[in-house]
């Protein structure tokens, strides 16, 4: 195996969140040595997560077994979920920053999966995978993630699942997604669909989408990081694997 310096794009305070959160739990735990200490593990997971790099490559580069890298990432990511802000908490979030409303859209985490999975599989997009919903700020930065539903779930039935009309209205605030989440709730705002529309709604049409499009910036941002565009493991992992990437993320632009 050949080694190589790389370089990831993460700011210290980034590694410095996670190297504390894996400290932490060390100390309440009484975890004994270990052969990377917290720094070292909070940079093993952050290269996993950014750059999506196999455990096996990972495990060379940091002079560690293939088994030791996955149990490292994994108990990173199971504790940086943990630390994932509630839909409830992030629309608080928004409404401190001054906003009237958030966006909702979902996306499809691909992953490997056999024909044979129908529920994982999503014909929109002609690939398996698992649905995640986000709430975006009308800026585009990333405010919630959902857990994960098996792709073949529809956006509509998702956010039903997480209830995220009703807390969004709770919240006196109120969402613009697009024509999948027809039908959703008073407090989702969507395009008008159908062809032949007289002109003022495709005025309207487009304002909307005007509005709604940091959402799907929020979603490349977040598929910034690499495990995210495609997963090669459980997909049931799917939604502490986004959720850590958020708590991430949200210390990136925070």
């Amino acid at each position: 195996m050949l080694f190589y310096r790389a370089a990831v794009p993460l700011s210290r305070r980034t590694l410095n969140l996670a190297a504390r959160t894996i400290r932490a739990h060390r100390s309440k735990t009484g975890s004994r040595w270990r052969r990377l200490d917290p720094a070292a593990q909070a940079l093993l997971a952050g290269v996993h997560l950014y750059k999506g790099e196999p455990f096996a490559q990972i495990a060379a580069g940091f002079e560690v077994g293939t088994t030791t890298a996955r149990r490292y990432v994994r108990e990173t990511i199971r504790l940086l979920a943990q630390q994932a802000p509630t839909l409830e908490q992030a629309l608080r979030r928004a409404r401190r920053k001054g906003s009237e409303y958030v966006i909702i859209d979902g996306t499809l985490l691909a992953c490997d999966r056999v024909a044979a999975d129908r529920p994982f599989y999503l014909g929109k997009y002609k690939q398996h995978g698992m649905n995640i919903q986000i709430v975006a700020a009308p800026d585009g930065s990333l405010l919630w993630t959902s857990w994960s539903l098996p792709g073949a779930v529809h956006d509509v039935r998702a956010a039903r699942a997480w209830r995220v009309a009703e807390r969004i209205a709770a919240a006196d605030l109120v969402a613009l997604a697009d024509k999948g989440y027809v039908g959703l709730s008073d407090v989702v705002f969507c395009p008008f669909k159908g062809r032949g529309k007289p002109q003022w709604k495709n005025d309207a049409n487009s304002e909307h989408a005007r509005h709604r499009s940091p959402g799907e910036s929020a979603i490349a941002q977040m598929k910034n990081w690499r495990i995210l565009r495609k997963l090669r493991c459980c997909p049931q992992r799917a939604g502490a694997i986004t959720r850590a990437v958020l708590v991430l993320q949200l210390r990136e632009t925070g």
